[in-house]
């Protein structure tokens, strides 16, 4: 084993506040020492880098080491952020409010932030209990804080936690706040050094959820139909609580909860991965609404900032993509009236059928990169979503995606349209009839190194191809060159003769790459086989 390697592992030890990691990296090292090769390997990648803060915070799996989530990266991203505020706003008593999750480690992360801003002279505040994502976003406004954190993994794996930093105005941070934050961090090069308080901050009573309650329910109509039966799954994250009293002071009936996925649970004993989008995820929630006969399932992720929505059809109940959710809440929002000067908007990985429809009802629409970082920033934004099942419907209480009040808009909707007799499917029909089918479709291709993102991002590069599915690529976009209207990114996007189009990107947040599809058609039959056809040629393109 490298003797610098053993160096940097011995200087972690001495500078780790956490026995719990600090034990387990002493049993790596040991391993380590005796030959073991593969404990040799697990100490490289633990010693690879520092975990990056970019524009999504932090993110990844617990352990010791600086390319891990643990208690000294968050202690020095904490003192890096309050460095950062502080010479910003020039000020010292900088305002944060904090709020964590269920999953491990994240209400300790929370109090060392708390510890450390007011060490250094801020003022902290933390929610008074784990909760959803969206109750810390609509706080930071609420209270006027100068910036706020939320420690969670939202739909990650089990093993990982994450550190979601948001400034004063309420939505997550952009170029360059997340680059001048992570040079204030460099400058904390150990946790023993950063100044830790005792106590001296505020933990908020149960009085910010009710505050929240009140501001969510105002995105449905006071008179609206309430008849409608929901199944609802928090995926053992913390959105059942909040979801419940949401729905309750709505005045729907009570949902129909998942019991063994309703509790908070670190472990996700159900699921092999909390996330809505993945296969099998809500099967027990699609099986409590087939024996009971529900009308609607709603799915949040772990940290309830994403709304998933099934519904039943012939062939028995299938969750609704993404975009197909985001244009029945635009229907929705656009049957209700936008007032003037309202924007719609959504990600450029997202369907094409929510500016036909904005344009149809001649509102503005606006197309940004990937991220509610971005959405929320529109000037004049009424309505904004992504397809990976992020909706914020109510920009001027949470400037961010937001799983509840997205799931009260949706389940109104649902019981106006029952009362008329109708459906979401019928609504998805009437909106196909006008703007043409869009199909769309997206898969990932997941990767244990890193690298090899980038060769088949350079592989693209060096060899576009001049057709797919049988029709001429007529247009290839480099996002990394950005645009007029798009600042540069990573990705890649193509344009075929027939309209369809392919966008390839690294996500932010996982080891993969992501490929969007849309293909658009007046007949839905020819738009899904192209689209199939489509997928098959890309597939091919980018494996690895």
């Amino acid at each position: 084993m490298n003797d610098d390697l053993l160096a940097e592992a011995r200087a972690w030890l001495a500078d780790d506040p956490d026995p719990a990691t600090r034990s387990e990296l002493e049993s790596v090292v040991a391993a380590a020492k005796s030959g073991d090769s593969a404990a040799i390997d697990d100490l490289r990648d633990r010693f690879s880098g520092l975990l990056e803060f970019g524009t999504a915070g932090l993110r990844g799996a617990l352990g010791a080491g600086p390319a891990r989530m643990n208690r000294v990266v968050v202690i020095r991203a904490a003192a890096g952020l309050a460095a950062y505020l502080q010479e910003s706003l020039g000020k010292p008593d900088v305002t944060v409010v904090i709020g964590y999750d269920a999953r491990h480690n994240s209400d300790v992360f929370a109090r060392d932030t708390a510890a450390v801003f007011v060490a250094a002279g801020g003022r902290a505040m933390i929610l008074p209990h784990t909760l959803p994502t969206p109750v810390l976003a609509f706080m930071i406004r609420h209270l006027g804080a100068d910036a706020g954190v939320m420690v969670t993994a939202s739909h990650n794996p089990p093993q990982d936690n994450g550190y979601k930093v948001y400034l004063g105005d309420g939505s997550q941070i952009v170029a360059p706040a997340d680059a001048q934050i992570s040079a204030a961090i460099s400058r904390f090069p150990r946790a023993a050094d950063v100044p830790l308080a005792d106590d001296g901050w505020e933990t908020l009573s149960d009085e910010v959820v009710d505050d929240y309650l009140d501001a969510v329910v105002q995105v449905v109509r006071p008179d609206g139909p309430r008849d409608i039966t929901i199944v609802h799954t928090a995926l053992h994250g913390v959105g059942s609580a909040v979801f419940r009293a949401a729905f309750e002071r709505a005045g729907f009936p009570a949902p129909e909860s998942v019991a063994d996925q309703a509790e908070p649970d670190p472990a996700f004993p159900t699921v092999a991965f909390p996330n809505p989008e993945e296969p099998g995820a809500i099967d027990h929630a699609l099986a409590l609404a087939a024996r009971t006969g529900a009308d609607l399932v709603i799915a949040n992720d772990p940290d309830a900032d994403r709304c998933a929505v099934a519904v039943p059809r012939a062939t028995g109940w299938e969750m609704l993509r993404g975009d197909e959710v985001g244009a029945l809440l635009g229907a929705y929002l656009l049957e209700r009236g936008v007032a003037p000067g309202g924007v719609f908007a959504n990600s450029i990985v997202s369907s094409r059928l929510l500016a036909a429809m904005a344009a149809g009802a001649g509102v503005p629409h606006a197309e940004t990169l990937t991220g509610f970082k971005w959405i929320s920033r529109v000037p004049g934004l009424a309505y904004g979503y992504e397809e990976a099942l992020g909706y914020c419907v109510d920009p001027a209480a949470v400037r961010d995606k937001d799983g509840i009040s997205a799931a009260l808009l949706i389940a109104e909707f649902a019981a106006t349209r029952k009362a008329a007799g109708s459906s979401l499917d019928g609504v998805l029909a009437e909106l196909a009839a006008t703007y043409g089918t869009h199909a769309t479709d997206s898969f990932s291709v997941r990767v244990n190194d890193l690298s090899i993102i980038g060769t088949i991002m350079a592989r693209l590069r060096a060899n576009p191809p001049g057709s797919v599915a049988g029709q001429e690529v007529s247009r290839i976009d480099d996002l990394a060159e950005g645009s007029a209207g798009l600042p540069p990114t990573e990705g890649l996007r193509y344009f075929l003769a027939d309209d369809t189009r392919i966008i390839v990107r690294p996500s932010g947040t996982e080891p993969k790459l992501k490929v969007y599809l849309e293909t658009i058609d007046a007949d839905p039959s020819l738009a899904r086989e192209r689209l199939a056809a489509v997928r098959a040629d890309f597939e091919t393109l980018t494996a690895p």
